[in-house]
């Protein structure tokens, strides 16, 4: 079948699409330092690097909301993608052009975050829409593939720097570049089915009041909030608990937990159609805080770390679980549920690690303290899943 008329190009468009967001997300992080032995830019500001990207992405959300149905999936999806690709070779080459390097930084950062905004919110319904069977299939393994992409683009920038040096960071900018900027091709090319008949979309004031759609937004907020509060602190928790080099607490920290969240995607894609979903995220949220409880208070510190591996496993649903009770709860919810969705799973990936490091800090710089509090969020999900399958009884 053509590319114009084949559905399987549309997912095939998506994965990628993810595999985007996954550069967007995990690249630039890996040049921090580089950044700050080259241009002479301190913690302090890198920092901002990163507030610029989150705060930029919760604002592409809430626009989303409000211009997705009206605007039109496609041109949006596209252009997500040249945001994207624009962003990313921009990190390799408006520094050395700008007078001032960290304006680079920044202008490419806030043109990374349009882009990866405008993919969180738009990839997840375009997949809903597609008129194949397996829709919960679909999206889990949709989402499975932005851990493949984290694992991924740290592993070959990693051996790319081994083999060529730091130095050459600028070129393989523009090379994880040209990922996006395939995908903008494909995606004015493929099929993209209507994701609400026109005109039948709710309105935001509908999904506003909505209790289910408030519902389903605490569970967005949790699922953000239980996958980030343990995968922002990984790193230091290894590297901490386990007196390794970064190197080895990269890989035994986020990496080991990406690879066990791509997994139990990977997993959940082969028997979603055979399993009660609300039923099989409240058993993951359940392991979750059997994982956080694991990792705060065993006293053998190689016990803890694989704790930190099982919450990866478990928090491997709850996002596209979520996005998946939703299309079927709320089939008229349109891409602006999405997009508010969107906004409350971000809001859960700043507050679950703020919490959890201000907790710690409270607590004499414990992140044990830190990690046990943060069993509150899948805590949450749990009680959230109950009220919403009473509602859907």
């Amino acid at each position: 079948m053509s590319i114009r008329t084949n559905y399987r190009h549309t997912a095939a468009a998506c994965y990628t699409g993810y595999i985007t967001q996954a550069v967007i997300n995990i690249f630039p992080p890996l040049l921090f330092v580089r950044f700050g032995s080259e241009y002479g830019i301190g913690l302090a500001r890198i920092s901002l690097l990163i507030a610029v990207n989150f705060g930029t992405q919760l604002i592409v959300d809430l626009i989303s909301a409000r211009i997705a149905d009206k605007a039109g999936v496609r041109p949006l999806v596209v252009a997500a993608h040249i945001f994207a690709a624009a962003g990313i070779a921009g990190y390799g080459v408006l520094p050395e052009l700008l007078p001032d390097p960290y304006t680079g930084l920044i202008v490419s950062a806030v043109v990374c975050a349009v882009g990866g905004g405008l993919t969180e919110v738009l990839i997840s319904p375009i997949i809903e829409a597609c008129p194949f069977e397996g829709k919960s299939t679909a999206m889990s393994l949709l989402h499975s593939f932005y851990c493949w992409g984290s694992v991924a683009v740290t592993a070959l920038s990693t051996l790319c720097f081994l083999l060529n040096g730091l130095e050459s960071w600028h070129v393989l900018a523009l090379l994880w570049a040209l990922i996006p900027l395939f995908n903008t091709f494909y995606f004015a090319a493929v099929p993209i089915a209507p994701i609400t008949p026109e005109g039948e979309s709710m309105s935001l004031r509908e999904l506003i009041r909505s209790q289910t759609f408030l519902l389903l937004a605490l569970l967005m907020l949790c699922a953000g909030a239980s996958e980030l509060a343990m995968s922002q602190w990984a790193s230091a928790l290894a590297e901490t608990g386990l007196g390794v080099s970064k190197t080895v607490g990269d890989l035994l920290g986020p990496c080991a937990f990406a690879v066990l969240m791509g997994t139990a995607r990977v997993i959940h894609s082969r028997v979603a159609e055979k399993t009660d979903l609300t039923r099989y995220m409240t058993v993951c949220a359940l392991l979750c805080i059997v994982g956080y409880c694991i990792t705060a208070f065993s006293p053998i510190p190689q016990l803890g770390t694989a704790g930190c591996a099982v919450c990866g496993f478990a928090v491997g649903v709850m996002w596209p679980g979520t996005f998946s009770r939703a299309a079927g709860l709320l089939p008229r919810g349109g891409a602006a549920m999405f997009a508010l969705l969107a906004l409350a799973g971000d809001l859960g990936c700043m507050s679950g690690p703020m919490l959890t490091g201000i907790i710690s800090h409270a607590a004499g710089d414990d992140l044990r303290f830190g990690l046990a509090f943060a069993t509150v969020f899948p805590a949450l999900m749990i009680a959230g899943l109950k009220l919403l399958g009473g509602r859907t009884r």
